[in-house]
């Protein structure tokens, strides 16, 4: 279904990109700007990386809704982007399967048989967003198991979780602004599923060599993580 070369995930170079399709527009509705001390530190340590590389290109993975102009600004620095939106792709319903006990469940399995199709040690970077707290839930830890097998040694991951669930918390495509600020643009169709505590995202990223916490003002918890 979904590769490197054909379906969800694609290469961008240049300024290509996937506008929005109606459907996921949110018919329109008004961004939101948000300051991020995370993403700042994030893009912070990947302009450093860039520096360090030289002539090779590095590669960043986004796992959220796609937005053109993040693949403009990351190609635009000489970047290789690859776009899965994992939760659009994770509603397809080819991957629930039906139980002894004739109920339909999540395959976590096939679901990562079809997606992130990726060679281990292929990304430096990955933008996670807050997509754990919206998948099902038992592809959270199946899929930060597999970004671990396709990061970079010393690759980094940013990432969001809802601190509290307010009851109307809706997912946001996330744009990215000047310097640390992010577009957010509200989805009201997806709701929030769950809410991760700090142990629960440690022991999400126990594999990782760091993690780093901060906490923004909107009930909304953001970690860089280094594998």
């Amino acid at each position: 279904m979904n590769s490197p070369n054909h379906g969800l995930s694609r290469w961008f170079r240049g300024t290509e990109g996937s506008p929005a399709t109606p459907a996921e527009n949110a018919k329109g509705a008004p961004r939101v700007s948000r300051r991020s001390i995370g993403f700042g530190e994030f893009m912070r340590s990947l302009q450093a990386d860039l520096k360090s590389a030289g002539e090779q290109r590095l590669s960043i993975l986004d796992l959220g809704s796609t937005s053109a102009s993040n693949i403009t600004l990351f190609t635009n620095l000489g970047m290789r982007v690859s776009t899965e939106d994992v939760l659009r792709a994770s509603k397809d319903p080819d991957f629930m399967v039906r139980q002894e006990d004739g109920t339909d469940q999540f395959d976590p399995a096939k679901f990562l048989g079809e997606n992130l199709a990726y060679p281990d040690n292929q990304f430096d970077a990955v933008l996670f967003w807050d997509i754990a707290d919206y998948i099902p839930e038992t592809l959270v830890k199946p899929l930060i198991d597999r970004i671990h097998l396709i990061l970079k040694p010393h690759g980094t991951l940013l990432a969001f979780f809802h601190d509290k669930d307010l009851g109307d918390s809706p997912f946001y495509r996330y744009h990215i602004g000047q310097g640390d600020t992010l577009e957010m643009e509200p989805r009201q169709s997806i709701r929030l599923q769950r809410v991760f505590n700090n142990r629960h995202v440690e022991n999400l990223f126990a594999d990782f060599a760091s993690r780093k916490f901060f906490l923004g003002r909107d009930n909304l918890r953001e970690v860089i993580v280094v594998r």
